[in-house]
């Protein structure tokens, strides 16, 4: 009996957490897509990232600093629940920790160039089809602070989907008892769809870096190589962007 409120109670959980966070963010970019899809090819329409939220500087400014640290907060919310957990230190359970900086730098620098030639690849493919929107990835105005905030959003990025697609995931499906290819594969399909609201495109290369990343961290069982990769992508297509991007002809 004690087992079966246990998994009934880990489930309820996971939908909770999910609902809160990237799960809630896979379910709009579902009916985003649908919405795209309904009105003209995915290729003639555009999707930017990072966009103003004010007109106003330094409202603008507040709201991205808001924007960033709320969404953290399932995050924190994910270390509490590990914390409740006895015999751990919920970031030393995940990995996500500075216990080994100089590997934990060499991994996610590694795959942050692998990754980005894919990433770069899948775009590039998405776009000949058809099956990609023209992706601005920095839509923010030119402001003192405007780099830095996107840097932040980077670190924010890698920061929740890793935590919690990767490492919370594969810690409470692993107590519910599935394999490791099962919660692999469930991971990356997660990564995807909240992608989806970019084309069909992003979704199929977001999963094959979920499960590159997924087996990464069932080698490893660490989470900041994940994080630092992705930190770095994002840093590169955010801030590369918004320093050269327009200049060069990029998201055409």
């Amino acid at each position: 009996m004690t087992d079966a409120v246990t998994r009934r109670g880990l489930k309820i959980e996971l939908l909770i957490v999910l609902g809160l966070s990237l799960g809630r963010s896979g379910i709009y970019a579902i009916v985003n897509l649908i919405d795209k899809m309904t009105r003209a090819p995915l290729g003639s329409q555009t999707t930017s990232l990072n966009n103003s939220l004010n007109q106003r500087q330094y409202f603008d400014l507040t709201y991205q600093l808001l924007d960033i640290f709320f969404a953290l907060v399932p995050v924190m919310l994910v270390f509490y629940l590990l914390w409740r957990i006895p015999g751990g230190n919920p970031f030393g359970r995940l990995g996500f920790d500075l216990v080994r900086p100089v590997r934990d730098l060499g991994w996610g620098i590694g795959l942050f160039l692998v990754m980005g030639i894919g990433t770069l690849g899948v775009y590039a493919v998405g776009r000949a089809l058809g099956l990609t929107t023209i992706i601005v990835p920095a839509a923010l105005d030119d402001y003192w602070w405007t780099v830095p905030i996107l840097v932040f959003s980077a670190i924010r990025h890698g920061i929740l989907e890793e935590v919690i697609v990767v490492g919370y995931l594969f810690e409470r499906l692993g107590r519910l008892g599935w394999g490791k290819w099962h919660i692999i594969c469930a991971s990356a399909v997660l990564r995807g769809s909240y992608h989806l609201y970019q084309g069909v495109g992003p979704f199929i290369g977001n999963v094959a870096m979920g499960v590159v990343f997924g087996y990464v961290y069932s080698r490893k069982g660490r989470v900041m190589p994940l994080v630092i990769a992705h930190a770095f992508l994002d840093v590169a297509g955010f801030v590369g962007y918004a320093l050269v991007g327009t200049a060069i002809g990029l998201g055409s």
